[in-house]
Formats: C-alpha cells, structure tokens, sequence
C-alpha cells in the first residue's frame, strides 16, 4: 500500500496537497469539496493588516506590496468590499471551518506592520485554526532603508507573533532577499515552524486611455515552479523549518518535484480555479499510480531524494549547472539548420 502521508507544522497529513489562500476559501461548501476531493488541509483566504485597520488601499499601497498580499483581490478575483468579512467576520468564518471539516485548518494574516496583527493572531487561535500562516510581503522602496532594516523587520514580526500564540506558525516569504539561505534560517531561529515559498509579484501595468496605475493579476503555470524547487533543494536539511511550495503547482509531476526537492506539502489555487475542486482527487490518483510505477512505497522515502543536502559546496553546484547549461545552448547554436552543410 503506497503511503502518502506526510507532516507539515507538527500536523500528520494524509497527503501534501494543500489548497492556499484564495477565494474559493470564503465558502464552507467549496472546503467540503476539497477535504471530500482529497485535500490534507487547507489555507483560508486572508485576514489583511488593511481590514484590521480599516485602511483605505491606495496607490501607494499597491506599488508598495506584493501580488499575493492583493492575490485574492484583484483582477480575476472578487473587489475587496465583497471579498472583506472584516476582522469578526473573518474569526467566525474560521470557527465554522472548523466544525465544517475534519481536516487541519491553517488561517491567513497579511500585512506587515506589529499592530493589530498580535491580538488577531490570538483571536484566530482561540477561533480553533490549527496553524496560522504570515503572509509578509513589503519592497524596499525607501532608499534610506538597508536591507539589514528591512530582515530586522521580518525577525521582529515573527518573534512577536510567535511568542503571542501557541499554534504553529508559517511565514510566506519573496525569494528578493540578497541571502535568502540566512534569512530562512534567522526567521526560523526566530520561531517560524514552516517557510512558504514563495510569494509572487505583484506587477502593475498603465492604463494609457486612463493615465490610470492597472493592477492585474495573472494565474500562475508550472514552468514557475523551478525557482521554488532550486531554493526548496538548497534549504532542505540545511533549514530548521518544514517548507510549503507555493506558486507553479499545477500537476501530479509538480507535485512529486516538489517532494523530491524536499519540501512537506505542495501548495495550489491556480490549478483549482482552473480545473475545479474535484482536479485534487485526480491529482492524488496520479501521483500514486506513478509512484506504484516507480517502485516508491512513501513520500517519505522520495521527499528530499533531489537536494542539495549531500552537496558540500551548493553554490559551486549551481555554477556547475549554469556553466552545463551555457555548454548544452552553445551545441544547439552550432549545430547545422536543414540543408546546411557541416
């Protein structure tokens, strides 16, 4: 019997596939569906800093924060105002989750700031959520700000949430920091049980006829994942946090690369608004009937069997790769076109 179980944040999951955040979150019905097609937890859509502070999104904000501090609220999916439960709303949403499903229950706090974050991360966890995850996105666009500022942020931020709860918490991270290894593994130190990775960009275009900033939101394909699998293959073993892909998770493939590389659960929503609900239990089907095939009897025995761990020197494997790369384009370009001679 194939055994597809695995942990994330303590939890014992049945699987690692785990829908995030997105609209879909805010009907308990849709929840139903994912924890009868097969999902081993869920992500509840976000509680935003903005809706704590009862702050207005301006232009200022949208340029200054990441695609997925807005991911559930622009373009293709809902207007904030239909979207926004408000704080109450957002910790009753919570507790009838809870009652609805059998299945671990991770909410969702995005923003930034201290603030109101320590009393609402308290307030989720005694609404009954089992793990909390930090959806934490900010651009440095102050050039008074170092980068030392920006990681002191972060440190402080976690520490404070999680010295004021009792549950798990994640930390939902960009991949834009100069080195990134040392800050997942200080934001770990800090107290963070699991690392999601990673955040997508948010990326503005103009409206020319409106002279208007358009936001615009773009569901995300697989050929995504790659950046996450490089960075989830260098912190495996080498980080102490469990780790979430998120981003570019579409198929039973994405799935398995994301375990090999070494993370506990593979996040998705793009593949779910596209495909519908009922997609994870043919996910989950797949993935077994290809494990069956290659002779692997758990994600246990797979999950890591592609990272870096065993490497001594990462870097001057990824130099190694590239320069492979650069040899492998440069044979394509030599070669002869139809008809040509050598």
């Amino acid at each position: 019997m194939i055994d597809l179980s695995t942990t994330y944040l303590g939890l014992a999951l049945k699987n690692p596939l785990v829908p995030s955040a997105s609209p879909l979150m805010q009907h308990l019905d849709n929840i139903k569906r994912m924890e009868d097609a097969g999902a081993a937890a869920v992500v509840l859509h976000s509680l935003f800093e903005e809706q704590i502070a009862r702050e207005s999104h301006a232009l200022d904000h949208y340029l200054n924060y990441g695609s997925e501090s807005f991911a559930e609220a622009l373009s293709y999916f809902p207007e904030m105002l239909g979207y926004n439960r408000g704080a109450a709303g957002y910790l009753e949403h919570v507790r009838r989750a809870k009652q609805a499903v059998n299945i671990p229950v991770i909410a969702s706090l995005n923003g930034f700031s201290l603030g109101g974050w320590i009393q609402y991360a308290r307030e989720i966890e005694d609404a009954g959520a089992d793990a909390l995850e930090l959806n934490m996105y900010y651009i440095a666009a102050d050039p008074a700000q170092t980068s030392l500022d920006i990681e002191q942020m972060y440190l402080d931020l976690v520490r404070e949430i999680v010295k004021s709860v009792r549950i798990p918490v994640a930390v939902k991270l960009s991949h834009f920091f100069t080195a990134f290894a040392n800050i997942a593994q200080r934001i770990a130190w800090a107290g963070a049980d699991g690392l999601v990775l990673f955040n997508r960009f948010y990326q503005p275009d103009f409206d020319l006829d409106t002279l208007e900033v358009a936001p615009s939101l773009n569901l995300s394909h697989s050929n995504e994942l790659r950046l996450r699998l490089q960075w989830v293959a260098m912190m495996y073993g080498r980080v102490d946090a469990d780790i979430a892909v998120t981003g570019g998770v579409h198929t039973e493939q994405d799935v398995l690369k994301c375990m090999m590389a070494g993370a506990n659960v593979a996040m998705m929503t793009s593949a779910l608004l596209e495909r519908g609900i009922a997609y994870l239990a043919q996910l989950r089907e797949n993935i077994r009937a290809w494990m069956d095939e290659h002779e692997y009897e758990s994600i246990q025995q797979m999950r890591g069997s592609m990272s870096y761990k065993n490497v001594a020197q990462p870097t001057a494997f990824e130099r190694a790769n590239y320069m492979r790369v650069l040899q492998a384009a440069n044979m394509v370009r030599d070669e002869p076109r139809p008809g040509q001679a050598r």
